[in-house]
Parts: C-alpha cells; structure tokens; sequence
C-alpha cells in the first residue's frame, strides 16, 4: 500500500518572532488562517486514506499537531524527543511502516513548503509512487523546474529519461547549494532541476540501503520501531546526518545497489524558510506592503508588516521600504528583506546576551 510521511520537524529560527522555541514556523497560522502543517495535509488528503499518513515532528509540539490534524490516528504521530537530521526523522518511520506493511511504498513530504497548482503535485506524486512500485530499486526525488539563478537550494544534475515514465529522468548527480556563477550556469544549462527534498521509494529498498550505509542506525530504528517506549533512551543516541548526504548520494554515485531517478515538477514552489519567501505569500496593498494584523504605513513601499502582538497594539511605520518589521508579545525584529537570511545569525545572538527563553 501507499503511505504519505509528512516532516514537520525543526524550529524554523529564521522566522523568528514569529517561530520561537516551542512554536516552530510549521505550526503557526500564517498564510490565510492555516498553518503550513495543515496546508501539507491538506495537499495529500484523500490521496492516500488518513490512516496511512505519519507525520514525525518533535515530541514538544505532538498535541498541538494532533488538534491541527484531527484526522490522523493518534499512532500516527511521531514524537522526536531531539532533532537528530532528516535521516532519522525518515529511517524511524520508515520501519513503523515496514512492521505494518513491509511491501509499504512510502513518500516523504515536508510542513514548510508552499506549491500551486496542488492538482500538478498529485499527478507527479502519482508518477513517483508508480515508479517506485515498477522500479523495485528505484530512489525517487522531485525536480523543481527552476525559475531563477537561486543559491539558497540544492540542485539536481538530470541524465537520461526513464522509458515508461513521461517526467521522469536519471539523476547523474547531487549538487550543493551554489554561488551565483554557478547557479547562473546551471540555469543556461538547462540541465538543472532545484531538489525539492521530496522522496518516494519502496521501504524495504529504503531500508536495505540504510543497513549497508548505515548498520548502527538500522539497528537502532528496527530496535525503536519494536519498542516506542524506548524513543527516550535510543533516539538521542541516533547519528546526526541528512537523508541527502546518508542516502541519497551514496546510491547516485553507484556505492549500493540502486539508482536515483527525479520527477519533474512544474510548478510554483516556495520553500517558506524565510520573510523574503513568506511576503512572496501574503496580500499586499497598494504600494506592495504584504501585512498581517493590526497595521499602518505612511509612505511605505515593498514591505513586510506583522503584527502578532494583540488586536490592542499597532505597529505602524513611516518611509520604510524593502523592510521585515515584525512583532510579537515577546520581541521585535526590524531587518532589510534582502538580508533576511541573518536572522538565524541573529537569533544565536540573542540567546547567547539574553539566554534561550528569548530564542
């Protein structure tokens, strides 16, 4: 059968204000009432039934996903008690599904992206399950048509079409984030799609892999899945790495058996990990200011303005453009849009002069 993993791990510092310690950026309500946690599901339901969705986030936040995802089976709900990478966010689930079902083909979606038209992500969703359920060794990853030179993502180097697929395409390599050269090059090229971090395999290919890459975390997983009870003593111990440089880049470069194949996806996708991506989501008025809550400006052009602060409070602004003004009940950030990748920088600041509570 199919099944859905939805990642909604992380605490998104570089929305912060807004995303502090125990309120991660994939939680909040930001973009028209919903949360970005509730727009994933939202995107998958129906796709497969709820009680093959699986949603792992950090133990802090299980309640408040399970009130926004009252659909999902409570064993569903995967709590990590510490961030331990993206690997172990996927390895654990990974082998929950194999003890239900261990001809299980799953996907792997994250919380904290926005994409239009959702009709297109199911069809190509649709053509990664089908290969995966053809191609018994196949790892499949989504291909982002890219639309600009960007330097914040990960890129895939296409080769060959896969016969029988239509979108489809070998992955002849995994490149990192670039500079701008680089990325200008790739985009010329038109050999590039952006890696989405979306995935689709057979669990027991997936797993199979991990053993030989990964014997320590296997174990430990298989031992986890077995015993949840022990998610306390074992999940701290797990190592720290990525699915990408654990998995996915091993199998590309033939170092186990298996092959990475990417399905194109043409559409419009926004990674919300920043206020620059988050402005490109909200309403703007007149002179371009995307603003949410209680809001005035004066001469004001091309700025985001958020106000979480209470209904009682105003935040208003004069000759400002291009900025990131946001406030809450516990902080204020005013940064330049272009410069608004800092604020994870920023962030670390604060809590090395003022302690974590104002992280």
């Amino acid at each position: 059968m199919r099944y859905v993993l939805i990642i909604a791990g992380g605490s998104g510092k570089r929305l912060w204000p807004l995303s502090r310690q125990g309120e991660p950026k994939q939680l909040l309500t930001l973009i028209n009432g919903k949360s970005l946690l509730r727009i994933a599901y939202e995107r998958v339901q129906g796709f497969v039934p709820d009680a093959n969705i699986i949603v792992c986030t950090g133990a802090p936040y299980a309640d408040t996903v399970a009130e926004q995802l009252p659909e999902i089976p409570a064993e569903n709900l995967l709590g990590e008690p510490i961030g331990r990478d993206s690997l172990n966010a996927v390895a654990w689930p990974a082998a929950v599904i194999a003890q239900r079902d261990p001809d299980a083909v799953m996907a792997v979606l994250t919380a904290d992206h926005i994409m239009d038209p959702v009709e297109t992500f199911r069809d190509r969703l649709d053509e990664g399950f089908r290969i995966a359920e053809q191609e018994q060794d196949a790892f499949v990853t989504f291909g982002v048509v890219p639309t600009h030179p960007a330097t914040g993502f990960g890129y895939l180097h296409r080769g060959e079409s896969l016969v029988g697929f239509e979108n489809a395409q070998q992955v002849e390599s995994f490149k990192e984030k670039p500079d701008a050269e680089t990325a200008e090059q790739y985009l010329a090229s038109g050999q590039y799609w952006w890696n989405s971090g979306m995935f689709v395999w057979r669990v027991s290919t997936f797993l199979q892999a991990l053993n030989r890459l990964q014997p320590v975390t296997f174990a430990q997983v298989g031992e986890l899945a077995q015993h949840p009870e022990r998610v306390g003593e074992i999940y701290p111990t797990l190592t720290k790495i990525s699915v990408d440089y654990a998995i996915m880049e091993p199998v590309s470069t033939d170092a186990v058996p298996g092959r990475v194949v990417a399905v194109e996806l043409p559409i419009s996708w926004h990674d919300v990990g920043s206020f620059m991506a988050l402005a490109e989501q909200l309403r703007r008025d007149g002179d371009d200011n995307a603003a949410s809550g209680t809001t005035v400006a004066l001469d004001s052009r091309h700025n985001l303005l958020i106000n979480r602060a209470g209904s009682e409070h105003v935040l208003a602004v004069a000759g400002l453009e291009r900025m990131a003004v946001v406030t809450t009940g516990q902080a204020t950030l005013v940064v330049p849009l272009d410069a608004s990748e800092r604020v994870k920088d920023l962030v670390a600041r604060v809590v090395e002069e003022h302690g974590e509570t104002h992280g």
